[in-house]
């Protein structure tokens, strides 16, 4: 296992250092290409109209002398170009370990799981990894986090993964032996109150502070009924968007010859 280390927390970020370590460690641990500085939130974003820069970092910042860049991009844009030029021999993706839950509806927007989302697009087996830290917590068990890691790898070693689909990992911010075990969830429900809120600039001028409060719906099997009960949450995540039920049932209506005739219909007007 040739791993490529990413995350959206940025190179300096605890988690990633602690994921390298255990990584390094068992001798999977090939590049690290992260963020330069946090890109929380940024999604499946890749950067284009502009040169992404990529610089080697010293040395000693990581461990073992493993090659490790900072990247002025988005987290896509790391595993990317990781992928293609930095390591092209990396076969396995790892992205995090992101300070703080990715849970339901995070999915879509988290950084950490878009990384690992584009390791999948590029042909490699992924996975993503965040600890749930909440607001009030002040200490992070990222070493748990990391365990937690390499147990799963060692299965995916064992068994493998379908094409197209990677784990999204989230473990309790509890230490090793305080965690309860393992639940293997479907994506539940979590929404943020009170996302947006107004605020003046120096200037005066309208300004809008995007965070909120979680709100989150507690159904037996969900990642965030696992997480609240203590235990690591492994979701499959599947690249293909498609409502496949609804695509057989529209064919089967001949949808697309009724807006076949509609769009001739209105053309001859």
């Amino acid at each position: 296992m040739k791993i490529l280390l990413t995350n959206d927390d940025g190179v300096i970020s605890q988690g990633i250092h602690m994921m390298s370590k255990i990584l390094a460690d068992k001798g999977w641990l090939e590049a690290v290409v992260a963020p330069d500085r946090e890109r929380s939130g940024s999604g499946h974003a890749l950067t284009v109209g502009r040169p992404v820069r990529v610089r080697p970092l010293d040395p000693g910042m990581y461990p073992g002398g493993i090659s490790a860049y900072a990247c002025d991009g988005t987290p896509t844009d790391c595993v990317s170009i990781g992928l293609d030029s930095l390591v092209p021999k990396a076969d396995f993706v790892v992205s995090g370990i992101n300070q703080g839950p990715n849970l339901g509806d995070d999915v879509t927007y988290s950084g950490t799981v878009c990384a690992a989302l584009e390791g999948v697009l590029l042909g490699r087996p992924a996975v993503a990894v965040s600890l749930c830290l909440e607001p009030g917590d002040t200490f992070g068990h990222n070493t748990t986090a990391a365990i937690v890691t390499t147990v799963v790898l060692e299965y995916i070693q064992e068994a493998g993964l379908p094409e197209g689909v990677l784990l999204n990992i989230n473990v309790p911010n509890l230490l090793v032996r305080d965690i309860n075990g393992f639940m293997i969830t479907n994506r539940g429900k979590r929404k943020y109150r009170d996302k947006f809120t107004c605020i003046k600039d120096p200037n005066g001028r309208d300004c809008y502070w995007i965070a909120g409060d979680a709100v989150e719906e507690y159904e037996e099997g969900t990642d965030v009924t696992a997480v609240r009960d203590g235990y690591v949450s492994v979701t499959p995540v599947y690249i293909d968007m498609t409502h496949y039920s609804l695509l057989y049932d529209m064919r089967a209506a001949g949808v697309a010859d009724r807006l076949t005739k509609s769009i001739k219909k209105n053309s001859k007007k």
